[in-house]
């Protein structure tokens, strides 16, 4: 089965991308919350649309600062509809500025998104159907295949590389925490 670990080296969207992103712990709220974004707004359409558009999704909504995007009113709900830069779909746009919120209260009450993430992953460790119930709980418009990219774009579960992909054993190095238990 040809998987992200054969088409991805040396393209020009997805290589970078998979090299030195894609399954990489990070414990950075900015980063963390791009990804939920950019997972939340590839549903339906192929990831190298949502790499096409980073950068537009960057500026949009303000390099994924959570409390900027959390005190999104009215009007900027209306700039984004209509940024051709990102995806203009009304439902993404409220999930994103509705997540926000959620990432703040989860700040608030965790200590950070990261800490909320590491706590329930020693709940869940890597059974991705309860991290998925657990999300469509938490946050809006993350199913199965949302939650799951998330989390394993982030290092919260198994399976962004095959074992014998160059890039596994680098990530194996920084411990995600799928491999820990968190």
């Amino acid at each position: 089965m040809i998987g992200y670990c054969d088409i991805a080296p040396g393209c020009e969207w997805h290589g970078l991308y998979h090299d030195t992103e894609y399954g990489f712990p990070t414990d950075d709220e900015a980063a963390l919350f791009e990804r939920l974004v950019l997972e939340i707004n590839q549903a339906g359409l192929s990831w190298l649309t949502i790499l096409k558009k980073r950068a537009g999704f960057v500026a949009a909504f303000e390099r994924f600062d959570v409390d900027k995007v959390a005190n999104y009113g009215d009007c900027d709900r209306a700039r984004l509809l209509d940024d051709p830069g990102i995806i203009r779909n009304k439902l993404k746009v409220n999930a994103a500025i509705h997540n926000a919120g959620v990432i703040r209260e989860l700040r608030a009450s965790h200590g950070s998104f990261f800490d909320w993430l590491t706590e329930q992953q020693k709940h869940n460790r890597n059974n991705k159907d309860d991290w998925v119930n657990l999300f469509k709980k938490t946050f809006k418009f993350t199913g199965d295949e949302i939650t799951g990219e998330f989390l394993m774009s982030t290092g919260f579960l198994p399976g962004a590389h095959r074992e014998s992909c160059p890039v596994f054993a680098e990530i194996a190095k920084l411990e995600p925490p799928w491999m820990c238990g968190a």
